[in-house]
């Protein structure tokens, strides 16, 4: 059949309604509705049934949709002969995807039920798009499961009921993904859901026949089997083996291979999750598509750094690499990796290690959001994989490298066109050791700084045994007068610059010499090195600032509060005074009266009043209400103890409550350092960054890590304190921190955890929490009538609260009884009374003048009246805000109790 007619703009108007009335002869002879049939007009796109003369009208009065060539949805058979290739796919289903897929899943009472039915096919239709472009089956190998589905999205869920049978299940699945309900649970609700409904109903009986639904609008996953001994992978090449060609361990586990019959059991399996179809759902769906090229389209460009976009190393690989950016649609990543045990106890010692990519494409409001994490590998336990990290790591880096050489076809939703998708890495972002078996470079020992590298300063304590990294004067002036000093430092004068950090090109060349080294602090070659960009990126490994802000704090407070062990400041410290010949006041002293030896009180040692005095502000300490830390729970006041403090605790006593509570507790040159040091977290941890801060913050924390060692032992400088000196460094290289932390990280390994139902089995778990929560992330973009993750109200939500109903229009909900005076205030089942004083009663009613329109009216009238008694003289701003202020209140509280 000619379908010229369809997107040739020349064609005459006899030829072009010659085409529609072929269309509808064969459109009806293939129909099996009474009468109906889906209209293919620009408004309507295949979501609505009309009759012939309907749809006859709505093409001629708005046009046949574009691209709709091959009329699937109208009873035109695929052939199963031939290969379809990606672009071929595109075009069966290229129309106005945004129109095609606006309110789907979204059931209106008033609409008729055709509507619900459609708006499940549209899905369907991008979630097939999307799997034809990535794989590249054969059109008749995925065609069954695609017709399949749309089979369940036409089906009604019981005769009369406006949902259909997919959009039910969609639905259900998701109150369950959303609110943690059990597969137990969810079977026992389809149960009693299909006795309750009538007998024709098609709901499925067990969450076994529901996921087996679900899971067409789902990606899935491979398993790789690994050598117990993590030497290879049973992949490629290897597929088929049955013995490890390494170490000679057998594939399978003991036992499981000798019985005739038994399906054998792996030792260890690696789940992947391929990547290419998880990012071109990012651009197939019409809901993320437009915001893949925000940091082109969007981005504001002033020169100050909101996301890393804006950074040095983006725009250096850009440089680099023109052919790359040229498109805006190829994607940047950031890789995260980090071990979490999967019980929730620590009396099982257990590490499931995921790898976690970030797209950086996306806007600042939507990059570090878990619905946007996406999950590309789950390295199984019970023991991290350390340095044999890389053997896991294979699938990823090849994938990889075809999305950067070659690239993937992809579909754009928002510009309605098919582009060849590339990927690239930026950086990686993980705690300190985890930073280790990713790079490559021992973070323990004489070498331990990456970013020194062979430069790196360091002396071995003799009785505390372990380094000390107290060499930042390097990075001050060359003429400063602190370099010449000696007893207030380490005992050495200090004339060496700042270390340069190494790049790519240097690590690889150290790699090739390490072999010569007898203590060489490099372990492996990174596999990122075989990535042909790798070697070339600015900033490969970023530092933690999450983990080095805590181990800071960590030393700061268990120092000044003399915490066993946690203090920086004990024997050993002092004999390695001793042995350096520093700072004799501080040397262990022996008693005359008792020849007893003792510790000579230093300056940023608390007395036992102090230390009350300190924790007192912190248990008194209150947060707001959406603060996730608790400082107070942490704090024993009588024992003079702080414990317990969590990474975010320390975050907000670094920045907001430490200076705070120091002051008076401390001599004022301690206080001050301490307090430059934690102003200098806030300012690096801003959303908003400069170089030219940044510039000053760097010359400004050498002088405070050098000012804290005159005051603090070699002890307290462990690698986590001496690491601050190169974050502002990073910052200005990488862009914002909070793009490169471990604090969205951490909280989407707390999410995987919550997938673990069968403890036999965490990673399975795992693995399949995530794919539901994936499809149902997926679903929940189009959920307009009930509530979803995108559309989840606020804790403490007053969207209910009524406009002008009281006095006072509060944020949150007021708690307690109210009464005229004052208020009252529930304490261990005691109820005390509060009495306000004439000042607070007086600025609560300044406070109902000035912020509240039921008081305008009165407000106008008593104006008024001053304005007649003083013979209609204009006033002055001044007299009427002394009207508003002293006059009015009076009067308005006699008029209310009257």
């Amino acid at each position: 059949m000619d379908k010229s007619w369809i997107s040739n703009n020349s064609v005459t108007q006899e030829e072009y309604i010659r085409g529609i009335l072929n269309f509808l002869d064969f459109a009806f002879a293939n129909s099996s509705e009474n009468g109906k049939i889906l209209c293919p007009c620009t408004k309507c796109v295949n979501c609505k049934k009309h009759s012939r003369m309907d749809v006859y009208e709505h093409i001629i009065s708005r046009g046949f949709l574009k691209g709709y060539i091959r009329w699937i949805f109208h009873g035109e058979k695929v052939s199963t002969s031939n290969r379809a290739s990606a672009c071929e796919v595109q075009h069966e289903f290229d129309h106005d995807m945004d129109a095609l897929i606006h309110d789907a899943f979204s059931v209106d009472v008033n609409n008729d039920d055709n509507d619900a039915d459609i708006n499940m096919e549209d899905v369907d239709r991008e979630t097939f798009i999307n799997e034809h472009n990535v794989q590249q089956y054969e059109v008749g190998d995925n065609s069954d499961k695609f017709f399949k589905l749309l089979k369940e999205a036409e089906q009604n869920l019981y005769p009369g009921c406006k949902f259909t049978k997919l959009s039910f299940i969609v639905h259900l699945y998701h109150l369950k993904c959303l609110n943690g309900w059990t597969d137990k649970s969810f079977s026992m609700l389809l149960e009693l859901l299909c006795d309750a409904f009538p007998k024709e109903n098609t709901l499925p009986k067990s969450f076994y026949e529901t996921k087996k639904i679900i899971s067409g609008l789902g990606l899935s996953y491979e398993k790789i089997h690994v050598c117990p001994n993590e030497c290879i992978l049973y992949w490629k090449d290897l597929a088929h083996a049955n013995v490890c060609p390494t170490c000679g361990i057998s594939r399978w586990k003991v036992n499981s291979d000798d019985v005739e019959g038994r399906k054998k059991i792996p030792a260890k399996v690696l789940r992947w999750f391929p990547l290419k179809s998880r990012l071109q759902r990012l651009f197939m769906s019409s809901k993320t598509a437009s915001s893949m090229t925000w940091h082109e389209d969007s981005r504001t460009r002033d020169g100050l750094m909101r996301h890393p976009a804006d950074s040095f190393a983006w725009k250096d690989f850009d440089h680099r690499y023109p052919d790359f950016s040229s498109d805006p649609r190829n994607v940047r990543l950031g890789l995260a990796s980090d071990g979490f045990n999967p019980f929730k106890t620590m009396t099982i010692s257990h590490s499931t290690w995921p790898v976690v990519l970030i797209p950086y494409n996306l806007p600042p409001w939507m990059c570090m959001k878990q619905p946007n994490f996406i999950l590309s590998l789950l390295i199984p336990g019970p023991k991290g994989p350390g340095n044999n990290i890389d053997v896991y790591m294979q699938p990823l880096v090849e994938e990889l490298k075809e999305l950067w050489e070659i690239g993937v076809k992809t579909f754009d939703a928002c510009k309605k066109e098919s582009f060849q998708m590339r990927a690239a890495i930026m950086w990686t972002i993980n705690d300190f050791p985890a930073y280790a078996n990713l790079s490559g470079w021992s973070t323990k020992g004489r070498y331990a700084c990456p970013c020194c590298g062979f430069d790196t300063a360091s002396k071995w304590l003799r009785y505390s045994k372990k380094f000390s990294y107290m060499c930042h004067r390097r990075w001050l002036e060359p003429d400063h007068k602190w370099r010449n000093n000696r007893g207030h430092f380490d005992g050495d004068q200090e004339f060496r610059a700042p270390p340069k950090v190494p790049n790519g090109s240097t690590a690889l060349r150290q790699l090739k010499n390490r072999e010569n080294k007898v203590l060489s602090p490099w372990k492996k070659k990174s596999i990122f090195f075989s990535l042909p960009y790798w070697e070339y990126n600015v900033l490969r490994h970023n530092l933690d600032v999450m983990h080095i802000e805590k181990n800071v704090c960590d030393n700061i407070v268990g120092t000044l509060l003399n915490l066993e062990r946690k203090s920086k400041d004990n024997d050993k410290a002092r004999y390695d005074l001793i042995h350096m010949n520093i700072r004799s006041q501080l040397h262990p002293r022996m008693h005359q009266s008792n020849g007893r030896k003792y510790l000579p009180r230093a300056c940023y040692q608390m007395t036992s009043n102090e230390k009350e005095s300190f924790l007192e502000v912190l248990k008194n300490m209150k947060s707001s209400d959406e603060c996730v830390s608790s400082i107070p729970r942490c704090v024993q006041v009588k024992q003079r103890k702080i414990f317990g403090l969590k990474s975010y605790d320390c975050h907000l006593l670094m920045q907001e409550f430490l200076p705070i509570a120091m002051k008076g507790c401390l001599p004022n040159k301690v206080s001050k350092v301490i307090s430059d040091l934690c102003r200098f977290f806030k300012e690096l941890c801003g959303k908003v960054l400069s170089e030219h801060n940044l510039e000053h913050l760097e010359k400004r924390i050498a002088k405070t890590l050098c000012q804290l060692e005159k005051i603090f032992p070699p002890s307290f400088f462990t690698i986590m304190v001496h690491l601050v000196i190169h974050l502002a460094y990073e910052a200005k290289i990488g862009g914002p921190v909070h793009y490169r932390w471990m604090y969205p990280i951490e909280r989407f390994l707390f999410t995987l955890k919550s997938f673990v139902r069968n403890r036999a089995r965490p990673e399975g778990s795992i693995a399949e929490g995530y794919l539901a929560n994936e499809c149902l992330i997926f679903c929940s973009r189009y959920l307009s009538t009930v509530e979803t993750r995108f559309t989840r109200p606020c804790r403490n939500d007053d969207s209910s609260f009524v406009e002008n109903a009281n006095v006072f229009n509060p944020r949150g909900r007021p708690l307690g009884r109210k009464n005229h005076v004052g208020f009252t205030v529930k304490k261990r089942k005691r109820v005390s009374r509060v009495s306000l004083d004439k000042k607070t009663l007086l600025q609560a009613h300044r406070y109902v003048l000035f912020n509240n329109t039921n008081v305008d009216p009165f407000q106008r009238e008593h104006i008024d009246f001053i304005k007649r008694r003083n013979q209609n003289r204009r006033l002055s701003p001044y007299e009427i805000d002394k009207i508003h202020s002293r006059t009015f209140p009076d009067w308005f509280c006699e008029r209310e109790l009257r």
